[in-house]
């Protein structure tokens, strides 16, 4: 309830995130270890979710809403100072179709009170089209890139595979994928580049109410477990 709660408040007024970024002090961790452990949630929290099904939107369609992930971490606090476990990004994101089965998509966030500012992009084939008795498939690659904190810079670079199928008005979906994320700490004393993939898995629930749309999705890449919510136009 606490994490459906954060994203409804999110998605309402892009309300102040769990903690604020612009206090991200990388000497609280003394060891490679830990700022590996930071980047991982970070990265999990920071990668690529297009919360949308499989099926393409065609050549005139239009994806467009406003967005909020909310992701439940282990290392973050220790960034900041405090016990403060997760995140919370607001979104706006669009998304188009292109001719041959063809999707695009981006994204811009900037986070309130932080000096968070992210940007994502991903281009989406459907294997398979879907249709009344068949699935859509797709495959996606996407990126992420971090930027406005000082000391540290991160991109995301992820590859996956869905499956959907549209019942009426409700498209349930799932997939999984692979992220790639590095993470570099500039200067920063003691501290190296990190570079890493890890896997990801994900599912979700897309409804269509006329040119009201409305998708929630779960996401678990790595370790740290996330969960979106979008409201928007689908036409």
């Amino acid at each position: 309830m606490k994490k459906y709660l954060a994203i409804s408040l999110a998605l309402s007024c892009f309300a102040q995130p769990a903690f604020a970024a612009n206090n991200i002090d990388l000497t609280n961790f003394g060891l490679q270890a830990d700022f590996k452990n930071f980047s991982e949630d970070l990265g999990s929290a920071l990668s690529y979710k297009a919360v949308i099904p499989a099926e393409p939107l065609g050549i005139t369609g239009f994806d467009i809403a406003l967005e909020a992930s909310s992701t439940e971490t282990k290392s973050l606090g220790t960034a900041i100072g405090t016990s403060d476990t997760t995140m919370i990004v607001p979104k706006l994101h669009v998304h188009k179709g292109l001719p041959f089965n063809i999707d695009v998509g981006a994204f811009y966030s900037s986070v309130p009170t932080t000096n968070i500012n992210l940007v994502g992009a991903e281009l989406r084939y459907a294997i398979l089209e879907g249709g009344m008795a068949m699935p859509a498939v797709a495959i996606r690659a996407a990126m992420t890139k971090l930027s406005g904190v000082d000391e540290l810079a991160l991109n995301t670079s992820s590859l996956d595979i869905s499956i959907s199928k549209g019942f009426a008005m409700v498209t349930p979906y799932a997939g999984v994928g692979t992220v790639k994320v590095s993470s570099d700490p500039g200067n920063t004393i003691g501290l190296t580049k990190e570079s890493f993939n890890q896997s990801k898995t994900f599912a979700g629930v897309n409804l269509n109410l006329g040119l009201t749309n409305i998708a929630v999705e779960y996401d678990k890449t790595g370790e740290a477990t996330s969960y979106s919510a979008k409201i928007g136009l689908r036409f």
